[in-house]
This record gives C-alpha cells, sequence and structure tokens, in this order.
C-alpha cells in the first residue's frame, strides 16, 4: 500500500481517534509520526476547572508548542520516512480559541495565529473524523484521563460545530470527511484497513464525505 499524499493530518473532537490511528498508521507504513503533546500543558487541568480563568493562558500555550514542533518537524526533510502523519492540524488552534475565547482577547489570539499560521505548510490531505457526542463521551471515559472527566457535552458540540464551519469554508484543501460512528478502527482490524485504504486514495479539493 502506498499512500498518494506526502502530508496527511487526521483531526477530529476530542476523543475521536486521531492519535489511535495516526500512530498505527505511521508504525505499519513507515511514515514521520507527529503527535500533538497536550499531557505537557499544566493549563489544561487548571482550564477544565476554571474555564474562563485559564482559557486565554491556555490557548496560546497550545498555539506555542503547536507552532514549534510542526516548524521543526516540517522544515527540515526526511529521507528515513516515506511520508507524514500527524493527530492535529494547526487550525485547530484557532477551532478551539473560538470557542473559549471572546472579545479582544479573541481579537489579539486570532492576530497572532494568522501570523503564524501563514509560515507552516498545509497538509495535502486533511482527514476528518466525525463521531456522533455520545461516542466522544464513551471514549473520553474509557482512556480515563481524569481532567477530562468533567467535559460536558455542550462543549464538545461547540467543538464540534467549529470543525464542521471550518472544513466547509476550505474550499481549496482536500478534505475527507469520514463518519466513524458504525467502525472500530482501533480494535477491528477490517476497519482499521478500510481507514487505511481511504487514507491512501486520491481526492479533489474541497469535501469528500464518507458514511460507511
Amino acid at each position: 500500500m502506498e499512500f498518494t499524499y506526502r502530508f496527511i493530518a487526521i483531526e477530529g473532537n476530542i476523543g475521536a481517534g486521531k492519535t489511535s490511528l495516526a500512530t498505527r498508521i505511521a508504525q505499519e507504513y513507515n511514515a514521520r509520526l507527529i503527535l500533538e503533546q497536550f499531557e505537557d500543558n499544566s493549563f489544561l487541568p487548571k482550564f477544565y476547572e476554571n474555564p474562563s480563568k485559564y482559557a486565554f493562558p491556555l490557548e496560546l500555550s497550545f498555539l506555542a508548542s503547536r507552532y514549534q514542533q510542526l516548524k521543526d518537524q516540517l522544515s527540515s526533510e526526511d529521507l528515513f520516512h516515506t511520508f507524514t502523519i500527524s493527530d492535529y492540524f494547526i487550525s485547530k488552534s484557532l477551532i478551539f480559541a473560538g470557542k473559549t475565547l471572546e472579545g479582544d482577547e479573541l481579537a489579539l489570539y486570532s492576530k497572532l495565529f494568522n501570523i503564524i499560521e501563514s509560515s507552516l505548510p498545509k497538509p495535502e490531505l486533511l482527514v476528518y473524523l466525525y463521531l456522533d457526542i455520545e461516542h466522544l463521551k464513551e471514549n473520553i471515559c474509557k482512556r480515563g484521563r481524569p481532567y477530562e472527566q468533567n467535559i460536558d457535552f455542550d462543549y464538545l458540540q461547540k467543538i464540534q460545530s467549529g470543525y464542521i464551519n471550518f472544513l466547509r469554508q476550505q474550499l481549496n484543501m482536500r478534505i475527507l470527511l469520514i463518519d466513524t460512528n458504525n467502525l472500530d478502527f482501533v480494535n477491528r482490524d477490517q476497519d482499521y484497513r478500510q481507514m487505511v485504504e481511504w487514507l491512501s486514495g486520491r481526492y479533489s479539493k474541497g469535501i469528500t464525505r464518507i458514511a460507511p
């Protein structure tokens, strides 16, 4: 199996399975793997306890971390891997900030984001794993991160809506939107193989929807 695109980013809401899918593909197909380093962010547990107080420092720290990681990883040629796969896309920074910030804070954040985003290469294929909120909550509970257990349905719904609105505006990107509600690519090998087949295909710019 060969992958058509040299840089693939997998996106989705919290608990959608981005990291699991990206990690397995990278291991099996010799891809350079870029994983978001969210567990190192000291503001994240504080944000879930007090969103209004910690939203701005959280979003700024995530933006700085994501930018530095992508800049370091993508600026140099990799002779040892056939392609690059990431479990996030830099624009998630603006999507999340749009739901957690407002007013002057959001305006300032947006200015900083636009400066940073323009200097990074875009993925040749952006994959969005769509999962209903109920299934997201189940996955979040299963993985057992203490600071995530109080995430409510409304917050997940806001993030989901932010992603969908963002995707609809990206007319010049190749976007693969996969409804994964009837799939279990973590535990069922046939579902994982199907995901690999979809991700290795060729697509036109705009959104291609797959709902098995």
